[in-house]
């Protein structure tokens, strides 16, 4: 399996409205270190999984989306608890969505792969499979 990862960050603003949260049901920040790995079980005629230049781009393309927002406040999420695991799936979907969009398309790509580093402690991810 080939993979490329690259690297960019987010900063977010959300509440968790639920009991199961304790304290972070009130309003709070997050900074998301987030790295996106791209995984294909053959290269393209160049050798490459993507670009890496294409990668960091539609990496910070989707990122913009969310962005010094607060999620609260956005009616794509009013009704969504904004989890780190939530927000990692939903970031893969916007990859997902550029990448089709793109020559390289995802034909040749096993996975798609997001983890957001709340700390040096703590990650969620995502990753989606292709067929």
């Amino acid at each position: 399996m080939y993979t490329v990862k690259v690297r960019d960050h987010v900063f977010i603003a959300h509440s968790l409205r639920h009991p199961s949260f304790g304290r972070a049901q009130n309003l709070h920040g997050a900074t998301y270190v987030v790295d996106l790995i791209i995984s294909a079980r053959n290269l393209l005629e160049n050798n490459i999984v993507i670009d890496i230049d294409l990668a960091t781009q539609i990496l910070k393309e989707c990122l913009d989306k969310l962005n010094f927002r607060n999620l609260d406040e956005e009616s794509e999420f009013r009704e969504d608890l904004t989890t780190t695991e939530f927000l990692a799936e939903f970031i893969v979907n916007l990859i997902i969505s550029k990448l089709k969009d793109h020559s390289q398309g995802v034909s040749h790509l096993h996975s798609v792969k997001i983890i957001l580093n709340e700390s040096h402690v703590a990650s969620a991810s995502f990753e989606k499979l292709f067929k």
